[in-house]
């Protein structure tokens, strides 16, 4: 697993989170993440595939929120709404898991070995598209 690290090719034009080709789940725990983590790996998923993110990496690097702070969101759009429910539940504390996993065979692979654990949201990014993941 690789620390995470936000670059630009995870963003659209206009500065949104928009990672092409990653599932990103979020855990209530962060054990539970954790878990998913190496259970990934036990199963096949190359290490560096793999990032985990805790709540303040999800404010911080994704939600561009600052402290306690309240911060204008990205409001149009699936993404911006996707953000904003990233930030709604980092807020509790909850830790993600974002997975490079671009074709559809390893995006079920994931959710196979994620499934395992209590997620409570999950996306794949598609070039023109957003998925839920269940």
């Amino acid at each position: 697993m690789k620390t995470f690290a936000l670059n630009p090719k995870m963003l659209t034009l206009t500065g949104v989170f928009y990672p092409t080709g990653y599932a990103f789940i979020m855990f209530p725990e962060d054990a539970q993440a954790e878990q998913a983590a190496r259970e990934l790996e036990e199963s096949g998923f190359d290490g560096q595939a793999i990032m985990l993110l805790t709540s303040e990496d999800v404010l911080r690097e994704i939600g561009k929120v600052d402290g306690d702070s309240d911060v204008a969101l990205p409001s149009v759009g699936t993404e911006g709404a996707t953000v904003h429910k990233y930030v709604t539940l980092a807020r509790q504390g909850q830790h993600a898991l974002m997975v490079h996993a671009p074709s559809e065979k390893e995006t079920e692979r994931v959710m196979t070995v994620v499934r395992k654990q209590p997620f409570s949201y999950a996306q794949k990014y598609h070039i023109l598209a957003m998925e839920d993941l269940e």
